[in-house]
């Protein structure tokens, strides 16, 4: 197994993207831990890997990530439960799909709380016990911050901002032992990519559209999503840091 053993938190594990990764990892033999706003959805989580499983290897802890305070109580929760931490999922994040001169000031703040500030606070307090264990993070940026979005400049700005971070951070504790990449899918199905199809003016267009833009004729499974982040937190990626991975079925290449 690729991660038998290993201590894992995931950020916005409740669902989405979080929800398969969390099963995935703990498929591997990981030891879970579901850090989401949403602690119901988070213990159904849990105990559906603990079931699927045949022991309890998932747990929830219902946080805010953008609260210090809730961030210090998750990594002391861990270090008295588990006394080590092996991989950081920084998953947790929200969308905010509009024109900048519509986005308000408290819509930009939660926005860049969530999806930006929450890398910081969970990067700085588990970093002393990452360094233990010579681990490593794995944060969820986006094809947007790699070559932005029309009409979603402001959550584009913030994983442009968590890919340099996560280089940045590469460089920082490359010394120490620790790797730092991230994922930067295009689409992906989930119920939330769902959602906005239908909010849409004309669904049916907009889903072809959606299509059309990946080569590959499809927007990614979250599965598909997962196992490159299983890679990026696993011994197959041991030489690898600071890499901003596109899993995006050739978004990016623009032809």
């Amino acid at each position: 197994m690729l991660l038998a053993g290993k201590v894992c938190i995931i950020t916005g594990g409740a669902s989405g993207i979080g929800e398969i990764m969390a099963k995935r990892f703990a498929e591997e033999g990981a030891i879970i831990v579901i850090a989401d706003i949403d602690g119901q959805a988070g213990q159904r989580v849990a105990l559906e890997i603990g079931s699927a499983q045949g022991s309890q290897v998932a747990y929830s802890f219902q946080l805010d990530v953008s609260s210090e305070s809730e961030v210090q109580a998750l990594v002391t929760d861990i270090m008295n439960q588990h006394g080590r931490l092996d991989v950081l999922v920084n998953n947790a994040a929200t969308i905010l799909p509009k024109p900048l001169e519509e986005v308000s000031e408290p819509e930009w703040t939660r926005l860049m709380n969530i999806n930006l500030k929450s890398v910081y606070l969970m990067t700085k307090h588990t970093i002393g016990l990452l360094r233990q264990t010579k681990g490593n993070i794995v944060n969820m940026a986006s094809l947007n911050g790699l070559i932005g979005q029309k009409q979603n400049a402001a959550y584009a700005a913030t994983k442009g901002a968590m890919i340099a971070l996560t280089k940045s951070l590469a460089l920082d504790y490359a010394v120490d032992g620790v790797r730092v990449n991230c994922i930067c899918p295009a689409g992906v199905s989930t119920p939330l990519l769902e959602k906005w199809i239908q909010e849409q003016d004309d669904p049916v267009r907009a889903r072809t559209a959606l299509n059309d833009m990946h080569p590959l004729g499809r927007p990614a499974l979250p599965e598909e999503v997962a196992d490159a982040a299983l890679f990026m937190a696993s011994g197959l990626a041991r030489f690898v840091t600071g890499v901003a991975l596109p899993v995006d079925g050739g978004a990016s290449l623009g032809y």
